[in-house]
């Protein structure tokens, strides 16, 4: 039987998990993850209120649950305190890599790191209930939010702003964050794009859901519409429907609301301006339309209003020790999935997902990614398996100081977080730190 590692239980790990074992009978997977829990941003990067794109975890569960697929949560690789990649490397026949894209991009502009400025990722990561978030007080004393970026994550990050607690309750957010939200004063979120509306990159069915938002209104400038150079008739089909989605609410009079969604555009921003010791507000240089189809500054600026400022403008890779590391692309360097190092492909080496190709696509995207790295395991695979590895990893795991969390694990987790939504009168809700998900792990 060929062995192989795939350290990542997300959505590129669970599809080449899922190829590896449907084509071919002879192959054992250990699906490893640093977390004691399964599914990565399907578990932690998908809204609480988006509950069918979070279902796709039943269809990530079937794979873990086949016969040859094993989960080991709570294993650390290619980190200061986890198991080294060359160490993990002997214990199996090939390894793939499924880490995805756990960094943020910088602005790179001055006032980035006041207090009350944070990657929209972390505010994610906390009303997810990643258990390396930090409740860092995200609204308290916030009257007025921006968020820079116009991508699906800006507009979920928008929207769990100014969703009412009462549509969350409903949800598995943790206790914590929905007793925040239910607490704020924020009264006004502006969503800021440096290019046009033709260029955003959420998508149309994310940007209506803004504009049902209870007790919210949405406005839109006309000018920000009239400065885009795009005729909407020559767009692609998704950003033509943006366009009109936006004409349609900027053509509307602003009504009475407890909250306000401000969507800006052609706005870049060049600083972050202090007041009281944090974050005041965000100063933006007005943009206009180039002839190369980017946008160029005019030496007009505006500020606006934000005790709190969530940086939405991409993920990035970061590199494991141990493993080749391309700080460009944030991505590992590769040959249809087939590690190189130093250009040469390694034996028994793989990526699939966003380490692989960078932080782009969809969920879906994952499954021909996948797929073309299964390809090369497997037409590798008789070279592979005449290596000498452990008949069962988990032993060598545990002697080098690793005890993994089975699925069984998992699922008493399940059952902790049924229990604690049932004590709260509400359905599951996420346990949301370390202790809690390990000692919940260990029940038998």
């Amino acid at each position: 039987m060929l062995r192989v590692a795939v350290v990542g239980s997300g959505p590129s790990g669970c599809y080449t998990a899922q190829g590896l074992v449907q084509r071919d009978p002879g192959v054992l997977v250990d699906v490893l993850d640093r977390l004691p829990c399964p599914y990565g941003l399907v578990r932690y990067g998908v809204a609480p209120d988006h509950e069918k794109i979070k279902s796709l975890q039943g269809s990530l569960r079937t794979v873990l649950e086949h016969e040859r697929v094993r989960f080991l949560g709570g294993v650390r690789v290619g980190c200061p305190d986890g198991l080294p990649v060359e160490r993990l490397r002997r214990l199996y026949h090939a390894v793939v890599y499924c880490v995805g894209a756990a960094g943020d991009r910088r602005l790179g502009i001055p006032g980035e790191d006041l207090p009350g400025s944070f990657p929209a990722t972390e505010f994610v990561s906390w009303y997810s209930a990643h258990p390396d978030a930090a409740d860092a007080g995200f609204l308290r004393g916030v009257r007025s939010a921006v968020v820079i970026g116009v991508g699906n994550v800006a507009v979920d990050a928008t929207r769990m702003l100014v969703r009412g607690a009462a549509e969350l309750r409903g949800t598995d957010i943790p206790q914590a964050a929905l007793d925040a939200l239910a607490a704020s004063g924020l009264t006004e979120v502006y969503m800021v794009g440096r290019r046009g509306p033709a260029q955003a990159r959420f998508t149309t069915k994310e940007l209506r859901e803004l504009g049902a938002l209870p007790g919210t209104d949405v406005t839109v400038e006309k000018d920000d519409l009239a400065l885009d150079p795009a005729d909407p008739g020559t767009l692609p089909a998704g950003q033509r429907r943006n366009v009109e989605v936006l004409r349609d609410w900027a053509a509307r009079s602003a009504v009475a609301a407890a909250r306000r969604i401000r969507l800006r555009f052609f706005l870049r921003p060049v600083e972050l301006l202090e007041a009281g010791g944090r974050v005041g507000a965000v100063r933006f240089e007005r943009t206009a339309p180039d002839d190369r189809g980017g946008v160029t500054g005019t030496g007009r600026y505006e500020d606006l209003p934000a005790q709190l400022v969530l940086r939405s403008v991409g993920y990035r890779g970061v590199p494991l020790e141990g493993l080749p590391f391309d700080a460009v692309s944030g991505t590992v360097p590769h040959r249809e999935g087939r590690v190189l190092r130093d250009g040469v492909p390694v034996p028994g080496e793989y990526v699939a997902g966003w380490i692989k190709r960078g932080p782009t696509g969809v969920i879906g995207t994952n499954r021909p990614c996948a797929k073309e790295t299964v390809t090369s395991l497997l037409a590798d695979a008789p070279a592979l398996a005449r290596a000498d590895v452990p008949a069962d990893p988990v032993a060598a795991l545990r002697a080098a100081g690793v005890e993994p969390v089975p699925w069984r694990g998992w699922l008493a987790i399940e059952r902790a977080e049924a229990e604690l939504g049932a004590r709260l009168g509400r359905g599951v809700v996420k346990l949301s730190d370390w202790d809690a998900l390990l000692a919940a792990a260990r029940v038998p």
